[in-house]
């Protein structure tokens, strides 16, 4: 929402600008109605992409450098492969779109089979830009929560109170 907050402070720049300006009235109405129709073309288009898988290409602040938990996954052979993914301390899920990579595709199908019996997370790394020349693995299987340490006989902690 700031994002159109922030186009609709540009939008009435512009528009002011053009009306101060020192050109005819109808450059003036022309400037000032094309700013009127950013506003609702840029509002459009925000609910519009609201419920769309962002491209990958087009993640700039998320992402890179962060591993996400896998939550869902669709692929359109030759077409694209579609995530759901949870950022750590991110209040929602995102949904992302990645390009087509039949590598990609079968890792992701591979560490599904792995993780369906044993009912384990999977993780996907943010590998960036260079995805196809970087041989590290995309999906991988969440590594278990560290067991409780165990107590020997000569380490038990003390359940009495001590005496002063």
């Amino acid at each position: 929402m700031y994002i159109f907050a922030a186009a609709v402070v540009i939008a009435t720049a512009l528009a002011s600008i053009a009306i101060w300006s020192p050109r005819r009235v109808t450059v003036k109405v022309v400037a000032v109605a094309c700013a009127v129709l950013l506003m609702p073309t840029a509002y459009a288009a925000f609910v519009e992409l609201m419920g769309a898988p962002k491209p990958e290409r087009l993640e700039w602040f998320r992402g890179h450098g962060q591993d996400a938990r896998v939550l869902g996954t669709r692929i359109r052979e030759g077409e694209a492969i579609y995530l759901w993914l949870q950022f750590e301390g991110a209040a929602e899920p995102l949904s992302y779109r990645l390009p087509w990579s039949e590598r990609i595709a079968r890792q992701m199908s591979e560490t599904m089979q792995r993780t369906r019996d044993t009912g384990e997370n999977i993780r996907f790394r943010w590998a960036g830009r260079n995805r196809e020349e970087d041989g590290s693995p995309l999906f991988y299987a969440e590594p278990p929560p560290p067991r409780p340490p165990k107590y020997g006989a000569e380490q038990q902690p003390e359940t009495r109170p001590r005496a002063r």
